[in-house]
């Protein structure tokens, strides 16, 4: 029987970037998939001549590897890493393997929300800056592919708690935590505390000569600082007055950045990206350029004229005084309370699909200000019509993204937002949270 020195378990963005560096480094790697491997992976793994198969584990050949790359998407009590740790053999993720292979400046972005914006932002501004950054992890190509194809001198890393959970020797130069609210507690036996730790792992092997970039005014995080030993320079934000020494801070209409005893400033309304939680996101990608010494100037014209994400509190298009909305990303309810937050008319509100443990308490004054209509874009309603039926004029259950429109479209008045925010994961009825806003702007295309 052939033998792997490394598995990797599942064939996706992720595992198929694990794969090619693996098999590039001298390894022979198989790829093992439970289910079917989308024909693009399967093309970049016969380019390398690597082994997969897929639709199963084969025990023979995953528990005779030396290391497991287990992908993101793989819970950790899946049976066959259960039976591999029995063995002893090491379970680790893609980016913990990918930062063997490279001495390159590291930075990694975590949270439960803005960690794309954060991510593709910073990068924004290091490459304006004519730094030759790569950007990758849960944003963009997996970072092992990066790594084994295109080697930049820094990586700009947005990084979810289910890649944080497999990484043990990997250390970030600059570490970013946004937030922590509670998201994925299906994956952590819902408990909070558990996704607490996955999320501080960020600042895992930092020491005194990294840093630390996290939002002051985030209460979980301010619980936990106070409780944890952290050996790296801190550097908080708010968006409220100075209360440190270096970070960043809001008064009288303008964002200060102080970091190395030099200041930089603008006015809020020159941000590009307007709302709190965006301001965020801008302070954060600010404050990790000045570490890396980037002039203000090029920071400042760069959270000006930053472009917003798609998915993200996209405007898709206005029809007969109608908005229509796509907020596919917010795939939480911490997500959807700062997308209700920012509407100013009355909304629609599309919601609903794969619940992680969701706890809808939050969004009840903003549905009660906010929102006359749900349409449930989902297969199992049931907590949403529990926690908002009493609340709304009407609730609708659709099961496809052109019906949840056409429902919309239905219902919605003059001066309405019909606003697609889902705050539940998008797979019992999309291939993925871009599958789902792509379909919902066709759909409005279509009307």
């Amino acid at each position: 029987m052939k033998r792997f020195d490394i598995v990797i378990l599942g064939g996706g963005e992720s595992g198929t970037g694990a794969a090619i560096l693996a098999c590039r480094k001298g390894y022979r790697p198989l790829v093992s998939d439970s289910g079917k491997i989308k024909d693009k992976y399967k093309l970049l793994l016969k380019g390398d001549e690597i082994a997969f198969e897929e639709n199963k584990h084969s025990e023979d050949f995953v528990l005779q590897a030396e290391e497991i790359i287990k992908s993101p998407g793989i819970p950790e009590n899946a049976p066959i890493l259960a039976m591999a740790r029995q063995k002893g053999i090491p379970v680790i993720s893609e980016i913990e393997f990918a930062c063997r292979f490279t001495r390159a400046k590291l930075i990694f972005i975590t949270g439960s929300n803005g960690k794309t914006t954060t991510t593709l932002l910073t990068h924004h501004i290091l490459k304006t800056a004519g730094l030759n950054a790569g950007l990758a992890g849960n944003v963009g190509h997996s970072f092992a592919l990066k790594i084994a194809n295109d080697e930049h001198d820094i990586y700009v890393l947005e990084i979810s708690s289910f890649q944080l959970d497999g990484m043990f020797n990997a250390k970030a130069d600059i570490a970013v935590l946004l937030n922590i609210t509670p998201d994925h507690l299906d994956r952590y036996a819902y408990n909070f505390q558990n996704y607490i730790n996955s999320k501080f792992r960020v600042i895992h092997n930092q020491n005194a000569d990294n840093h630390f970039v996290y939002c002051f005014d985030d209460p979980v995080l301010k619980e936990q600082i106070v409780k944890i030993k952290i050996p790296s320079r801190l550097y908080p934000f708010t968006a409220g007055a100075k209360a440190f020494s270096e970070g960043a801070y809001i008064h009288d209409n303008q964002l200060f950045f102080n970091i190395k005893e030099k200041e930089t400033t603008m006015t809020l309304e020159e941000l590009a990206l307007q709302g709190r939680h965006n301001l965020y996101d801008s302070m954060a990608a600010g404050i990790t350029a000045r570490l890396l010494d980037i002039r203000k100037e090029t920071i400042k014209q760069c959270l000006s004229d930053f472009q917003h994400i798609e998915h993200r509190l996209e405007f898709v298009a206005s029809i007969h005084g109608v908005d229509y909305i796509n907020d596919s990303k917010a795939t939480n309810v911490n997500s959807t309370w700062f997308a209700l937050e920012s509407m100013h008319k009355d909304v629609i509100w599309i919601a609903g699909g794969l619940d992680k443990g969701n706890d809808y308490a939050s969004l009840v004054p903003l549905v009660k200000a906010k929102v006359r209509t749900i349409i449930c874009l989902g297969k199992d309603n049931r907590k949403i019509k529990e926690a908002f039926s009493d609340l709304v004029e009407n609730v609708v259950e659709v099961l496809t993204a052109n019906d949840a429109v056409k429902a919309a479209y239905s219902l919605a008045h003059r001066g309405d937002a019909v606003l697609l925010s889902p705050a539940c994961a998008s797979f019992d009825l999309f291939e993925n949270f871009e599958d789902r806003g792509n379909q919902f702007k066709k759909a409005i295309k279509n009307l």
